[in-house]
């Protein structure tokens, strides 16, 4: 039996260096998230990601295509921790977390 009732669901994780060279040049089948607040999003952001703040995340599920890959960013890797989880409990089977967020990314 494997993983019946306590298994945490598995959620990809990849750096900023492996989102800006693998992921963002070949969009598709891609759906970029970043679920920081509206001020830090348009403070600065990157090009292709949709601003979805992971306060109001689960009212806006139905924006989020359940087809693609959903690659979810935010300041530091926490929040988009969070979301990763929430979207995969909404039934997302190819979720991806970009570890150390905006922090990170150069």
């Amino acid at each position: 039996m494997r993983c019946m009732f306590f298994c945490k669901p598995k959620i990809k994780k990849i750096s900023t260096s492996e989102l800006k060279e693998v992921y963002l040049p070949s969009k598709k089948g891609n759906y970029f998230l970043d679920v920081r607040t509206k001020a830090e999003f348009s403070g600065r952001s990157i090009p292709g990601f949709v601003n979805i703040p992971l306060q109001t995340l689960s009212n806006h599920l139905n924006k989020i295509p359940k087809e693609k890959e959903v690659v979810v960013i935010c300041q530091s890797g926490m929040r988009s921790s969070v979301a990763c989880k929430l979207l995969k409990k909404a039934g997302y089977e190819k979720v991806t977390n970009v570890r150390g967020g905006m922090n990170r990314w150069f």
